[in-house]
């Protein structure tokens, strides 16, 4: 099967178009022009029978008169000089008289009953041939027996006049076609030029499987909108790809601590009956730990890769104290610490379960950091703003540009659980939902963590409370 291109198809159709409207126009003013003129033509000729019928019947004329050689009695050269036709006579008995002027003209009976045809002006038309060439031609009686007039009118010359237009006609739609093929070529040419380089580019992407092009976007038509969103599209393709090679590479690495320390306990096991009843319940509370430590993290990667390639919740109006307590509630069972509330109603649209979970991390990390701290941990939610309030060790000035980074964990943190993941998960929560994050002293001691939403819609400023 031929392929062809967008170019010619496009090239091809406008050219097929223009030649479409042109034979049709062409044909439809020939057919005008012909039509105008063969009436014309007719016209004429019927104009001049009608005249000589008129001056036959008025004048009486004899058949002698039209071959006579005196000049001042023969009607015939005013005939030929008005008419410009061909001429010739018959006498009483059908026979012709005179010289053929200038082309014989061919004579049968009903030419012939019409010579010795008592009724002045009686007459008939017929179109005849010789030697090719074609003739209207018309036979009037004198009358009285007196002989009749024949006349002819060539019509090869209107029929050459015509061949010619027609030429002319074939010639300028052929002209106009070549024309519009030319402009059509580079119209679409212009046209596609730019979807070539676009098409050009996503073949490159597609056989090397580099995303990090740049696509070249002209114009703000449909074109350039595609290329814009291409360009759009390959630029999310690439962050998708670094942020799955990070991933990657920060999973990598930070599972390989705690498989290392599995890997070390396991190996101790092949002599766990030679250890200390001591030694062996300390086995097996590190195993214990390390392996809940693994679940946790592999679960943290799992629901922070599934966030970041797309949920597949669907964003819905929530009421954000309602969300905020339910968090909380389960927060104080979790952690055992109090926590108090402060929200005021306002209606956000987010995806609940995504929301609720950055709420819980940010809980579950101040009570981690503050594990033996006795005042509450409060929790605000104020117009677009979500935040953690601790009374714990706080964040060092270094560290606060850095905690919401994937794996990230302070000098001074490192000896405690976790895995790094959990404030980088509330990050990507703020930014999917049109907010970032922050942190900050807490006045008195301790630290504010926690982000901002970007689309509130407040219902009053009526505040709910609870303190448990």
């Amino acid at each position: 099967m031929i392929r062809r291109s967008l170019r010619t198809t496009l090239a091809l159709t406008f050219a097929g178009l223009v030649a479409l409207v042109t034979a049709l126009v062409g044909g439809l003013s020939y057919d005008a022009a012909a039509g105008m003129v063969r009436a014309d033509e007719e016209s004429v000729f019927l104009g001049i029978v009608n005249d000589l019928q008129i001056q036959v019947r008025q004048g009486r004329f004899e058949a002698e008169e039209f071959i006579t050689d005196n000049p001042r009695q023969n009607v015939l050269p005013k005939l030929l000089r008005a008419a410009r036709i061909t001429v010739q006579i018959l006498d009483h008995q059908g026979t012709l008289i005179g010289r053929q002027r200038p082309v014989p003209l061919p004579l049968d009976r009903a030419d012939r009953a019409l010579a010795p045809d008592q009724r002045a002006g009686k007459g008939n038309q017929r179109d005849v041939t010789i030697d090719g060439i074609r003739y209207r031609m018309a036979t009037v009686a004198l009358g009285d027996g007196r002989g009749a007039i024949r006349i002819a009118q060539r019509l090869s010359d209107t029929d050459k006049l015509l061949s010619q237009l027609r030429q002319h006609v074939v010639l300028l739609a052929g002209a106009v076609i070549v024309i519009a093929g030319a402009a059509g070529w580079w119209l679409a040419r212009r046209i596609t030029r730019r979807l070539i380089r676009l098409t050009t580019l996503t073949e490159e992407v597609a056989a090397t499987g580099k995303v990090d092009r740049v696509v070249p976007v002209i114009g703000d038509d449909e074109i350039g909108r595609l290329g814009r969103s291409f360009d759009h599209m390959l630029g999310r393709l690439a962050r998708s790809k670094q942020d799955q090679q990070r991933l990657v590479q920060d999973a990598g690495h930070e599972l390989r601590t705690p498989l290392t320390s599995l890997r070390t306990n396991i190996s101790v096991l092949h002599r766990f009956t030679e250890l200390p009843p001591q030694a062996q319940v300390d086995l097996l509370q590190d195993l214990s730990q390390e392996t809940r430590e693994l679940t946790h993290l592999v679960n943290e990667l799992v629901q922070l890769a599934a966030d970041e390639h797309g949920d597949e919740e669907e964003p819905v109006d929530v009421q954000l104290a309602g969300l905020v307590e339910r968090t909380a509630a389960l927060a104080r069972r979790r952690t055992g610490r109090d926590i108090h509330v402060r929200a005021a109603p306002v209606i956000v649209t987010a995806r609940p379960a995504a929301l609720q979970r950055a709420i819980s991390n940010l809980l579950d990390n101040a009570a981690k950091f503050d594990p033996g701290g006795t005042q509450p941990i409060e929790l605000l939610a104020d117009d677009s703003r979500i935040e953690v309030r601790d009374q714990g060790p706080g964040i060092d000035d270094h560290d606060l540009e850095r905690i919401f980074d994937r794996f990230y964990r302070s000098i001074d943190s490192r000896g405690q659980p976790g895995s790094g993941l959990g404030l980088a998960i509330v990050k990507d929560v703020a930014l999917r939902h049109g907010g970032i994050p922050f942190a900050a002293h807490r006045s008195g001691g301790g630290a504010v963590v926690g982000f901002t939403l970007g689309n509130p819609r407040p219902q009053g400023r009526t505040w709910r409370t609870s303190v448990i």
